[in-house]
This record gives C-alpha cells, sequence and structure tokens, in this order.
C-alpha cells in the first residue's frame, strides 16, 4: 500500500453503524465501507462548497420556503452538471488508487449514491445555510 492510501485510510472517520457484510451487493459494501467515511471526511467542504454555490446563485435559496429549499438542494446537485461533477471530484479526490480501480468498475450506480448521500448529508444541515439575524442595539 502506498504512502497516500495509508494517509488516506488513516484520516477517515470511523462509522460504527455503516455495517459491511457478505449479503450485501457490491455497491452497497463500497458505500459503507468507502463512500460515508469519505462523504462524513469532507462534510466541512461539501457545506462551504454548497454555501458558496447559493451566494454566486444570488441567494435565492433564502428567499425559498422549507419545502422549496429542500427542492432547490435537490436540483442543484441533480441538475447543475458543473456543480454535481465538483461534488464528485471532491469524494473520488479521497479514494484509494485501489478503491477508484473498484470504483470505475461500477461508476454510475456508484454516483448515484454518492450523490444522494450528499444530498441528504446537506438536507440534514440546512440550519448551517440560515442567515444571522441582524442584531439590533
Amino acid at each position: 500500500m502506498s504512502d497516500r492510501s495509508h494517509g488516506l485510510l488513516q484520516i477517515r472517520p470511523e462509522i460504527l453503524s455503516a455495517k459491511v457484510n457478505p449479503s450485501m451487493s457490491f455497491e452497497e459494501q463500497f458505500q459503507n465501507k468507502t463512500l460515508r467515511p469519505i462523504i462524513k471526511l469532507q462534510n466541512e467542504l461539501l457545506l462551504a462548497v454548497f454555501q458558496n454555490y447559493i451566494t454566486k446563485h444570488k441567494n435565492r435559496y433564502y428567499e425559498l420556503s422549507l419545502e422549496n429549499r429542500l427542492a432547490y438542494i435537490e436540483n442543484a446537485i441533480q441538475k447543475d452538471i458543473k456543480f454535481r461533477n465538483s461534488l464528485k471530484g471532491i469524494i473520488i479526490g479521497q479514494l484509494t488508487v485501489e478503491e477508484y480501480e473498484t470504483y470505475i468498475k461500477n461508476s454510475s450506480a456508484l454516483n448515484k449514491r454518492m450523490m444522494h448521500m450528499v444530498i441528504d448529508r446537506l438536507k440534514n444541515q440546512m440550519q448551517v445555510f440560515e442567515v444571522p439575524a441582524l442584531v439590533q442595539y
């Protein structure tokens, strides 16, 4: 194992609830063993990237109702190809070479899983994107 691979594996958080067993599909095993820890590790960056996305799109997000904000997150990731590719790069860049070789065997299905996990993570942390109330004296 290369120094890079070893270093990447060392910094990943352990997710005790992410079980892997032989009865799971290949995609589910890869998701739980590899993608979930990477996405958790990259959480702060993913939040910052989405915050920047909101800003670059004229803060329209803040004009929306809660329900529409949820849809906005989903649409941003599903329909904005450049943004989605950027998010994929943030995650794929944390794969070891060995994991990447596994990933490319079924990248389409794994990309779907990856983006669904990112969508869920952003939706579950929407409070991070709230505009702080102006302090009045």
